[in-house]
C-alpha cells in the first residue's frame, strides 16, 4: 500500500439558503466559513497547497461545477478527507450547521507527474 498522500480538491459552493439570507445576517455565515477553513488547514494529516475563490466571477448558488471556491491539499488518507468534509456538519452558524448554507465535495487522486524524460 502506498504511503503517498491523496491529492485532494475540496470543492465548496454556496447554496440557495445563503442567498436567501437578509444581507444583515450574512456576517455570521462568513465567520463560520472562516472558522471551518482554519479548522481544515490546521487538521492533522492535511497540508494545504493552495486555494482559489471564484466569487468575483461566479455569483449565485453553486449546484455543481463551477464551484464557489476550492482548497487543494495533500491529505494523509480517505478517513481524513471524510473528517474534513464533516466540518460542514460540525461548524455552527447560530443554531444551524454550516451545511445549511454551503456544500462540499472532495475529489481525490494522485499528484500528476509531468515527466522530463518524455518528449514528443
Amino acid at each position: 500500500m502506498s504511503t503517498e498522500p491523496l491529492r485532494t480538491l475540496f470543492c465548496i459552493g454556496n447554496n440557495q439558503n445563503f442567498f436567501d439570507l437578509p444581507k444583515a445576517d450574512i456576517g455570521p455565515v462568513w465567520v463560520a466559513v472562516s472558522s471551518m477553513l482554519s479548522s481544515l488547514k490546521n487538521m492533522d494529516g492535511i497540508d494545504v497547497i493552495g486555494t482559489f475563490d471564484d466569487d468575483a466571477h461566479m455569483v449565485g448558488p453553486s449546484d455543481g461545477w463551477p464551484w464557489t471556491c476550492y482548497v487543494l491539499a495533500d491529505v494523509r488518507d480517505q478517513a481524513t478527507v471524510r473528517e474534513a468534509c464533516n466540518l460542514l456538519r460540525t461548524t455552527m452558524v447560530g443554531e444551524f450547521a454550516l451545511w445549511k448554507f454551503l456544500k462540499i465535495e472532495a475529489r481525490m487522486g494522485r499528484e500528476l507527474t509531468i515527466r522530463d524524460d518524455v518528449a514528443l
